[in-house]
């Protein structure tokens, strides 16, 4: 048998052609439907993560890009090299195209500040869930935040971003609390849910995963955090004390 037609099952492997792809797809919709998920809902997922598994590829590929061991020459490691190049090259269209799929036509900056306001949907308020809940419990093993309040002080905390922020939120929130980790261990300490600090009052959102959210957004775009904040008619003493218990604690208590 030629070498290009062999079935990938011949080499261990099971094959996985386009109706069985789309077939996983479909399944995939239907369950998450019975469990609430909007269609449109879900195929913004299903394609964030196809853009994600071909990104993963374009980094395999990369990887690749040296000629193996033994190979006859520089004239067949240039060539190899240039093909390894030309396939990332396609594979980042491919994973721009599953991106646009996702969420449309890429607008707003990347680097996450929203010009202009994009209306914030529910995926996008479970994602940041998703996300900052286990960075959360590393510093805090409670939450006692309201779960309505919570996803009224992530629609706001989102509101600062565009689109294309909202999709790479959780490496963004990831990039801010680790070489703040000292800081955050100082602050859920004194100010949190294992503190004398009681949930009501002004140190109230140091006692939902919602903080870290709000406090990478203090940092990060105070002024576009505050308009976002009155916007959804949020208290200001929450923002303003969380604000006090990151300037506190910025160093030891002595």
């Amino acid at each position: 048998m030629r070498r290009d037609t062999i079935d990938t099952a011949e080499m261990g492997r099971p094959p996985l052609d386009p109706a069985s792809v789309l077939n996983a797809k479909n399944t995939l919709f239907e369950l998450l439907g019975r469990a609430g998920v909007f269609r449109g809902e879900a195929e913004e997922l299903i394609a964030l993560v196809e853009a994600g598994a071909v990104v993963d590829a374009h980094d395999e590929a990369g990887k690749a890009q040296n000629a193996p061991a033994g190979s006859e020459g520089p004239p067949y490691g240039a060539g190899w090299h240039d093909g390894a190049r030309a396939v990332g090259d396609e594979l980042l269209r491919v994973a721009e195209r599953a991106l646009e799929r996702a969420i449309g036509p890429a607008s707003g900056s990347a680097g996450g500040t929203a010009q202009g306001h994009h209306l914030v949907g529910r995926v996008d308020v479970e994602r940041a869930k998703v996300a900052v809940t286990p960075l959360y419990l590393a510093f805090s093993a409670t939450s006692d935040l309201d779960p309505e309040v919570s996803d009224e002080v992530l629609t706001a905390v989102l509101g600062t971003m565009s689109v294309v922020g909202r999709v790479g939120y959780a490496g963004q929130l990831e990039r801010f609390t680790e070489p703040h980790r000292q800081r955050l261990d100082r602050l859920y300490a004194r100010f949190g849910p294992g503190s004398h600090i009681a949930v009501h009052g002004r140190y109230s959102l140091l006692h939902s995963p919602t903080s870290i959210a709000v406090l990478e957004r203090l940092v990060g775009a105070p002024e576009a955090l505050r308009a976002e904040w009155e916007r959804a008619e949020l208290p200001p003493a929450w923002l303003e004390g969380l604000a006090t218990a990151w300037r506190a604690s910025e160093a030891p208590a002595g």
